[in-house]
């Protein structure tokens, strides 16, 4: 059986921690000039991706480096009836966190939202979210609503978006072509409330937009004073997609996989990034 108690107090550690993210201001990530940061796309529970995400970063021997990590949750199962174990995979990610507060950073996105406010998703047929708790309540029988409460704790510590000292903007998603108009970018400026993270709330708009024109991509860039945006969100079954020279897509959450490190004390072009891509499959 595991130690639900342990399992919530990583949680919750690695909840302060975010809140207290020296590189926090508000809701917004600012990364320095220097150093690399290692963007991944949506990781949905998966384990081989994830342990070679954190060999390539080797953060004990890279002090420079930045990981930043989001989608964690709710795993594709091979059957109706399997257990959703991506909650292990946020345990891990937690506790790298507590490892390495200042090099592992995490962003909001729907489907954290989504089982934070306990708003069904269905996926393949089922209800994602009900079936993240079930898994939670058999493996910590018991504990299970202490872990869930700290988990949830977790979820709401996450910051909505980073940027670069080089224009490059990392979230989710952005919101949705029809939203951008009336999108609330001061939702960055400060500590989410739940009104914001509810539907309609700007924190929920930025992480569940979808299909991106090239006027959104231009219009958000001038809003949020960015030149690239990386997000995930949408899923791509060759690890990823470059959007009208302006966003970068990234998926990890198949054998397909990809990750993008880049140097934070350069000017980039979309160009450049796109070659830096790394598949998961090449981490050996």
């Amino acid at each position: 059986m595991n130690d639900g108690a342990s399992a919530a107090e990583v949680f919750l550690e690695a909840a302060e921690l975010n809140r207290n993210d020296p590189l926090l201001t508000g809701s917004l990530l600012s990364f320095p000039n220097y150093g690399q940061l290692v963007m991944t796309g949506d990781m949905h529970g998966h384990r081989r991706n994830f342990q070679k995400l954190k060999w390539y970063c080797k953060l004990e021997q890279a002090g420079a480096r930045h990981v930043v990590l989001h989608e964690l949750i709710h795993e594709d199962v091979t059957t109706m009836d399997g257990l959703d174990t991506s909650h292990e995979v946020q345990l891990w990610a937690a506790r790298w966190k507590c490892e390495f507060p200042d090099q592992v950073h995490f962003l909001q996105s729907n489907h954290e939202l989504a089982q934070l406010n306990r708003q069904e998703i269905t996926k393949n047929g089922r209800i994602v979210t009900q079936a993240f708790e079930e898994s939670v309540a058999v493996a910590y029988a018991g504990e299970e609503t202490r872990v869930l409460d700290a988990i949830n704790t977790f979820i709401q510590s996450l910051p909505l978006a980073g940027r670069t000292a080089n224009r490059v903007f990392l979230s989710h998603s952005l919101p949705s072509p029809h939203d951008i108009p009336s999108f609330d970018k001061t939702v960055l400026d400060r500590v989410p409330t739940r009104q914001d993270l509810t539907e309609g709330g700007p924190g929920h708009r930025l992480v569940w937009g979808r299909y991106h024109t090239e006027a959104a991509l231009q219009a958000m860039g001038q809003l949020l004073d960015v030149d690239i945006f990386m997000c995930g969100h949408q899923p791509q079954e060759m690890g990823y997609a470059v959007l009208h020279d302006r966003m970068i897509i990234l998926a990890s959450d198949h054998n397909h996989g990809v990750f993008l490190p880049f140097d934070l004390s350069k000017p980039v072009e979309i160009n450049d990034l796109e070659k830096r891509i790394k598949p998961y499959a090449g981490v050996i």
